[in-house]
């Protein structure tokens, strides 16, 4: 009988172990998407946002996939300092909501470009980026129609 039981209670410590150990249990709060904390440095040279006629052919189909680009130009350092809930950060080695911009991958993902959107919108009402960043984890991005933007 004492065998049984320390087999039980070593099939519990496991499955207990194992449990403790996935990151399903974690606080999906704490899961923050890549961003910077502030402004990019003066001295560090940034690759550039997508512009001119590099906003044209088949990823550029609609007329807001090149004026969220227009938008992201003009608050650069901004979205620098944003994250992006599409989680590009894990599929694409983002850095941050920027980065998005720097490729395709803004032109391809409603996502980042209501994002996008969301903070030009922010910036011209004042709004700092610590600020649309709790407006970013609030998801109040969500609302943007892309197709009146």
């Amino acid at each position: 009988m004492k065998f049984f039981q320390q087999k039980w209670f070593l099939g519990f410590a496991v499955a207990a172990a194992t449990m403790a150990s996935y990151a399903q249990f974690s606080n999906p709060a704490n899961d923050v998407p890549a961003y910077h904390p502030s402004a990019p440095l003066k001295v560090a040279e940034l690759p550039p946002i997508l512009s001119g006629a590099r906003l044209t052919g088949d990823n550029f189909r609609y007329a807001w996939q090149a004026h969220v680009y227009q938008q992201a130009a003009k608050v650069g350092n901004v979205i620098y300092q944003l994250p992006c809930n599409c989680r590009c950060d894990r599929n694409l080695g983002h850095t941050s909501l920027r980065s998005c911009f720097e490729t395709l991958h803004g032109a391809e993902c409603s996502t980042c470009a209501k994002e996008g959107f969301y903070a030009y919108q922010q910036t011209k009402l004042g709004k700092t980026p610590t600020q649309i960043r709790a407006g970013i984890a609030a998801h109040a991005y969500e609302s943007i129609d892309l197709e009146k933007e």
